[in-house]
């Protein structure tokens, strides 16, 4: 029944979950907050999302997936059950439900993901890998023989695979992404400032002034937190250019990761590449001027895919469609059938 195939792209810092009919997306924070005192789960998604960094002792906000894989199996799947119930409303019938996952995830943590979606009430589960969901999503033809490069920059992982006749001729996955760039934000400011700030914080300042390209206007803006030295509340202001130097370490690993899979590309997907240009998606491709340093770093074009945010999660819903033409492993199905 397609009014029960769900997609879910269960990222490290955002839900999405596609129905496959009615072509709405949910998204949620993935964030669950838990009473230590007795266990309780109290809130999951955008109704604890506010309380990061705000709670009092005995309150825990917890990110359940780090790096892209099962940090905390429980509470993934409160998460899961979630997003389900969310999308799936009273039907009885459970759902078939793909999941993208990270392209070099491991024999167990692709188990765990799929013990903790069947838990949540699924039917059956499908995993696929996130560039090729990815793909799908950006509208890329892969049954054709040429070569096609997609960049996929979550808050866990970036995942970059070279793919062709529906197939991954080379891939590679790095635990470094969005996150990254609100780690490198916060220890730049306590050790500039002597500022401590917190991770909200941290992704404002990234979404409203981070820069990986040099820019000619200086946009500015506040930076509030509590000062390293007296303890006291202080603010401070930071400017584009100024957060240039501040995400270089985590954009030359991406960098980096590109490069090595452009190393391992046969010449001739290369060179189709090169026309092709590289396909950006994921939350973290809408960081100011990535495209163009992508662009300056490797001299191929670099294009942001339409909604890069929700490509993932669209790909992932329309692989159903795909599961008889995917080849290399792309989608495997779980030993649970319920």
């Amino acid at each position: 029944m397609a009014s029960l195939d769900i997609g879910i792209d269960l990222g490290t810092c955002n839900m999405y979950a596609m129905d496959c009919t009615r072509k709405t997306i949910l998204r949620e924070p993935a964030v669950v907050a838990i009473d230590k005192r007795s266990g309780k789960v109290m809130g999951v998604g955008q109704d604890v999302c506010d309380m990061i960094g705000k709670t009092p002792g005995y309150i825990d906000v917890i990110r359940p997936l780090r790096d892209g894989v099962i940090s905390n199996y429980e509470m993934t799947e409160v998460l899961i059950r979630h997003l389900l119930k969310k999308v799936t409303g009273s039907q009885l019938v459970k759902p078939r439900v793909c999941l993208c996952v990270p392209s070099v995830i491991t024999g167990v943590e692709s188990q765990a993901v799929v013990d903790a979606t069947v838990a949540s009430g699924a039917r059956k589960v499908f995993l696929i890998e996130e560039p090729v969901a990815a793909a799908i999503g950006a509208g890329v033809d892969l049954s054709l023989p040429n070569g096609n490069m997609i960049i996929d920059i979550g808050g866990g992982t970036t995942d970059i695979a070279v793919l062709s006749l529906n197939g991954i001729v080379c891939k590679a996955s790095v635990k470094v992404a969005g996150n990254a760039f609100d780690e490198v934000l916060i220890k730049y400011m306590r050790n500039k400032y002597n500022l401590l700030i917190g991770e909200p914080t941290a992704e404002r300042v990234k979404i409203e002034v981070g820069s990986v390209y040099q820019r000619d206007s200086q946009a500015c803006t506040e930076v509030k937190g509590r000062d390293v030295i007296s303890g006291l509340p202080k603010k401070v202001t930071i400017c584009c250019n100024e957060t240039l130097h501040a995400l270089k370490e985590p954009m030359d690993q991406i960098l980096l990761a590109i490069v090595n899979v452009f190393e391992k590309t046969p010449p001739e997907l290369a060179s189709d590449i090169r026309v092709n240009g590289m396909v950006l998606t994921g939350g973290g491709v809408l960081l100011q001027g990535l495209a163009e340093a992508l662009e300056q770093h490797t001299d191929v074009p670099a294009r942001v895919a339409d909604d890069p945010e929700r490509c993932v999660a669209i790909g992932t819903a329309m692989s159903f469609d795909y599961f008889d033409q995917l080849y290399d492993g792309f989608v495997s199905t779980s030993t649970h059938a319920h």
